[in-house]
């Protein structure tokens, strides 16, 4: 899977993918490289001195809103040779999108090779973008953000997550644990401030079956099931 981010901020977002499993998903030759990461700024396609890549909207209002020009050439640049039988999967981050979810990534997992991610700032961007790419606007929740760094690196780690070897047996594990309700660690007792915390006493019980129906009860109730 290669993942195509264009964004005004690839170092700030380069550090979370370079980071823990998904640093690890990147390296390595053929087959034991699971996933790449490619970063794209807008401002490197710019016509003007000043790498501008922004001016105010048509019609009035708040904000600025990004050109498409210098976004179109740098999704080119990312995927205009690609010679997969698939087509790329191209996302804008946008609170107004398809929300995003685990089912979502799966599918993205599993039908593509290649994912563009458009990071949108400011008041967002000129939206002949989504017209001219067939772009899909994704959202990862109904709030709004600075810019779509956060949701883009968001749905990396989630597809990633999905993609047959980037996780080691035991992260596997914890995956399929995600919503499991509760998790204890050592010590089995806990003092803090003079409280003590004890683990529940069906984790030390040994009995495997027993301890998933705990957590699967527990987690139904956290989320009001």
């Amino acid at each position: 899977m290669h993942f195509h981010v264009v964004t005004l901020f690839p170092e700030v977002c380069k550090a979370y993918t370079d980071a823990s499993i998904l640093g690890r998903a990147q390296k390595g030759k053929g087959k034991a490289k699971k996933i790449t990461v490619s970063y794209y700024n807008p401002r490197d396609y710019t016509k003007d001195k000043h790498r501008k890549v922004d001016d105010r909207p048509y019609g009035g209002g708040p904000g600025m809103v990004m050109y498409a020009e210098p976004i179109l050439k740098a999704v080119e640049k990312a995927v205009g040779k690609n010679k997969s039988t698939r087509k790329p999967k191209v996302l804008i981050m946008s609170p107004r999108g398809t929300l995003f979810d685990q089912h979502y990534a799966k599918k993205l997992a599993k039908s593509y090779k290649d994912v563009v991610l458009i990071a949108g700032h400011y008041e967002g961007i000129d939206a002949r973008v989504k017209k001219i790419l067939k772009a899909e606007e994704v959202s990862v929740g109904p709030y709004v953000l600075t810019g779509g760094e956060l949701p883009a690196l968001s749905i990396i780690d989630a597809v990633a997550r999905n993609i047959a070897g980037v996780l080691g047996k035991g992260e596997s594990l914890e995956d399929t644990r995600a919503a499991s309700g509760e998790m204890y660690t050592r010590p089995e007792m806990l003092t803090y401030k003079g409280k003590k915390y004890r683990i529940p006493k069906i984790l030390l019980t040994g009995h495997h079956k027993n301890i998933e129906q705990w957590r699967q009860k527990r987690s139904l109730s956290q989320d009001g099931g």
